[in-house]
């Protein structure tokens, strides 16, 4: 089959290429699809697309159009396609239900500890030669009670992790985690309950419609003073207004933040000769007691793995005929 691969990035071609062992056809293209660049996909059998990529209905039609009946996504997250028009249209979407969990976790607890132990500010002063502690003052995680806000995969090794540490932990769930349940100490009680008990927040929740903006004022305003909160799940999660707000007016203490709701044009490529002109984002990167990385949670080399060996089971199956069993 020939796929196109939309929002390729250096990083992941080796392991697409080895996943693909020379099936199919590959083109790339450092483009994200929108109105745009979707003809680069003509005379294609299958698109890979990334969360950087519109895939919203007018996109889907034209996709139709131009004779593209699969859609590969390489990632979980499938709130950037419009599946009811995919549905209606007859194109079949996969995604990649699972990769290493411990890849997202791993990077929420560096986080973590890289504000709680004030790590940037302490290289930041050592380079200046400023030795003095004064700023440095962290808390121990031993003993403080976490909040885990979605316990899938992700906030499942989130919790393990945090369960090593010797920490209490409260869980927020639709369906709770039994396996969990027996492995851990957490616990599950209401959303607003774990905002007011926790010392450190994670989220790891999907986005859809009941979770967008769900982190908003009311939120912030019943959490502890003292609290860490951690984003690693999806940017529009947050109401990243009211985030700023309480980070400035030290509602709360600190944000590590792997996603934010507005990241699309921006994370994922190298603006270092052009101006980023998004106010909400400078205020928020301005704020001393922010720490934010550009969506690299899921970078390591056992996450590229999985996403490209999936992507590719996928795809395997459509070329063979057979039912995928990642479909949408």
């Amino acid at each position: 089959m020939k796929i196109f691969v939309y929002s390729a990035h250096r990083f992941e071609k080796h392991f697409l290429e080895k996943a693909a062992q020379g099936k199919h056809e590959l083109v790339y293209s450092a483009y994200a699809l929108n109105e745009n660049t979707a003809k680069l996909a003509q005379d294609s059998d299958v698109v890979s697309v990334f969360t950087s990529d519109d895939v919203s209905a007018g996109l889907v039609n034209l996709l139709y159009d131009y004779g593209i009946r699969f859609i590969a996504l390489r990632s979980v997250g499938y709130d950037h396609v419009d599946i009811i028009k995919t549905k209606e249209l007859g194109i079949k979407v996969a995604n990649v239900p699972a990769y290493s969990p411990y890849a997202v976790a791993e990077h929420g607890v560096a986080l973590l500890m890289a504000l709680n132990r004030k790590i940037i500010l302490g290289q930041q002063l050592m380079k200046k030669n400023n030795f003095s502690l004064d700023d440095l003052i962290g808390f121990d995680l031993h003993g403080k009670t976490i909040g885990i806000v979605g316990t899938g995969k992700i906030g499942t090794a989130f919790a393990h992790i945090m369960n090593g540490f010797g920490c209490n932990l409260l869980g927020f769930d639709i369906t709770p985690n039994e396996e969990l349940i027996q492995q851990t100490n957490i616990s599950y009680t209401s959303l607003e309950d774990l905002c007011r008990q926790s010392d450190v927040i994670s989220l790891n929740c999907p986005l859809n419609g009941q979770t967008k903006y769900l982190f908003n004022k009311n939120l912030f305003s019943i959490m502890k003073k003292e609290t860490i909160f951690i984003n690693t799940a999806r940017g529009s999660i947050v109401n990243t207004k009211d985030l700023i707000e309480a980070l400035g007016n030290k509602t709360i203490a600190g944000a590590g933040l792997d996603v934010y709701e507005n990241e699309k044009p921006i994370f994922f490529s190298n603006h270092l000769n052009n101006v980023i002109i998004d106010p909400i984002f400078d205020k928020l990167r301005s704020l001393p007691n922010v720490l934010i990385t550009g969506h690299q949670a899921f970078l390591t080399k056992e996450a590229l793995t999985g996403i490209a060996e999936t992507t590719f089971s996928n795809i395997n199956d459509w070329a063979n005929g057979e039912k995928c069993p990642n479909e949408l």
